[in-house]
């Protein structure tokens, strides 16, 4: 932000700052200057483009560089290191979605008698971020931190059918697979995964194990984390719930999820960047 869009940005907000902290502002028009930089600049041009004096930012730009947060090269070139991205991270939202939602997992998982993850997209792949057993002394679960491959899970499906066309394409590019692609009879299960808001597919990996997976939606149709149940069939249950109303169960504890109220900043934010 230049010193003349910081004036237009006082003059929108209708009053003047009370409190007025002129070195953290110029540190942050800084900081927030080179975010949007993919190569160095130098002090001359920092000052340049923030319409201020070189003088006015070389103590701010050295104490940048002291405290991590701003690279000096060894060209005299300055860039923004990773500081921020590690500390946004010890603080995740998804974090904090997996604390909120695990009460709701458990609930599920004594009613459905079945195991249950959370999942978010990370990387070209998926990951459990969090995930409760089910009840009894046997069960089949995904234990939290596994990866998962987009194309061949009901979560994946899930992921893939509520996002666009640009973020499949992104997904796709980033997955351990350079070469993965959305075959046609892929692209049609996808669309009715969204026409009907779910999968319910055979495991591609285990025998006998049936994905049902449901999207947790932000912003209206935003996916941002998928809910799934490795459904097996037992037999040492009376009246064992099915498929279809393990499934209704699923839909019902994502709705309790989103109901709850999730962390402001992963619901105005997007896990996905093209």
């Amino acid at each position: 932000m230049s010193g003349q869009e910081a004036e237009d940005h006082k003059d929108e907000e209708g009053q003047e700052d009370r409190y007025r902290a002129p070195a953290l502002d110029k540190g942050l028009d800084i900081i927030e200057m080179l975010a949007g930089r993919e190569e160095g600049i130098s002090q001359a041009e920092i000052a340049k483009v923030l319409g201020r004096k070189p003088n006015e930012i070389y103590r701010m730009l050295d104490r940048l560089v002291r405290r991590g947060y701003v690279i000096r090269t060894s060209v005299d070139q300055y860039e923004l290191s990773l500081k921020i991205f590690e500390l946004g991270n010890r603080h995740s939202p998804f974090r904090r979605l997996a604390t909120q939602a695990l009460p709701y997992l458990r609930e599920f998982a004594r009613e459905a008698k079945q195991a249950c993850h959370l999942v978010v997209y990370d990387r070209g792949a998926l990951t459990a971020i969090t995930q409760v057993d089910a009840p009894g002394y046997w069960g089949f679960g995904i234990r939290t931190g596994s990866r998962m491959d987009l194309l061949n899970t009901g979560s994946g499906h899930v992921m893939l059918a509520f996002s666009s066309a640009n973020e499949r394409e992104f997904m796709l590019r980033e997955s351990e697979d350079p070469g993965s692609t959305i075959s046609a009879e892929l692209a049609q299960q996808l669309t009715l995964v969204r026409q009907q808001g779910y999968e319910m597919m055979p495991s591609q990996q285990t025998v006998g194990v049936y994905n049902i997976a449901v999207p947790i939606l932000a912003n209206g149709d935003k996916v941002i984390a998928a809910l799934a149940c490795p459904y097996l069939q037992h037999l040492d249950y009376m009246n064992s719930p099915s498929r279809e109303q393990v499934l209704e169960q699923l839909k019902y504890t994502v709705a309790q999820i989103m109901s709850s109220g999730m962390p402001e900043n992963l619901r105005m934010s997007e896990n996905i960047t093209p």
